[in-house]
This record gives C-alpha cells, structure tokens and sequence, in this order.
C-alpha cells in the first residue's frame, strides 16, 4: 500500500541500468567496430596470404588474427559490473585497437608487395592483447575496484 492508501503494483527495476547517452552510444560504436574489425581483419590476412600453400597456416594466422577481437568480445561481456570509466577505456581501446589493426593489415594487404608479410600479423595481434591488458588494468585501478553494485548483497 502507498500513502494514499491504494495498493499499487510497482515494477521491477532492472538491477543493471542501461548504458544511456554518450557512454551507451560508445558501446554500440565499439561492438560494430571490433565485429567489422574481425572479418576485416581476417579477410586482409586472407588477401596478404593468398600465395601460401598452407591451409593449415592460414587457419592458425586466422585464429592468431583474431584472438584480440574475441578477448574484447568477452572483456565487453565481462564489463557488466564494470565502474563507468573502466567500460569507456574498454570501449576506447576497442575503438582504437580495430582502426589501427585494420590500418595495418591494410597496408600489407593492399600495399606494395613484401618480403615478410607475416611479420605484422604475428606482432599486431600480440601488441593488441598487451594494450587491451595495460589500459584496461589502469583504468581499474585508476576507477577502484569493479562496481559491485546491483549484485543483491
């Protein structure tokens, strides 16, 4: 009952708000940039190595490719109950890392031909999941600890 007396039905309030306004459009931003920077990312791999005569390299270089997008994917399932600025470094770095990955791989691919072509596809992917690591890990730390909020207790 309220105070007027009439016994109301209110509704349940979700215990996770949505993201709204700038943050919330980052996110959308971040999740179609890493999916397109994936397929893109793969298909460039693709194109550079189209000489090579081993499937079974191409598939593993198609793995390594993509192992930082899939490690964002995650992390952003993982950001749920995240504090605000941790999510925003995590939606930055998605950003930056896709449009630099894709510049990359876009210059070998599509650039002059070179003598070791492999070389970015093997270091991209490694320099990608240390700065997914480093900026994540600073913005936490920087933020406190992951919001526990909502979680019931």
């Amino acid at each position: 009952m309220n105070i007027n007396g009439r016994d109301e039905m209110t509704p349940k309030v979700s215990r996770r708000k949505t993201e709204g306004g700038f943050l919330g459009l980052l996110h959308a931003a971040a999740l179609i940039a890493v999916l397109a920077g994936a397929v893109g990312s793969v298909g460039l791999m693709l194109r550079a190595g189209y000489r090579n005569p081993s499937r079974l390299l191409l598939v593993l270089f198609a793995f390594w490719v993509l192992s930082p997008f899939l490690v964002l994917v995650l992390a952003n399932m993982a950001s749920k109950r995240w504090s605000i600025p941790t999510r925003a470094a995590l939606y930055t770095v998605m950003l930056v890392l896709t449009a630099g990955s894709l510049a990359i791989y876009g210059d070998v691919a599509l650039g002059p031909p070179r003598a070791k072509a492999a070389f970015e596809f093997v270091v991209v992917p490694l320099a990608s999941w240390l700065l997914i690591a480093i900026v994540v890990s600073i913005a936490a730390l920087i933020s406190g600890r992951p919001s526990r909020r909502g979680d019931g207790g």
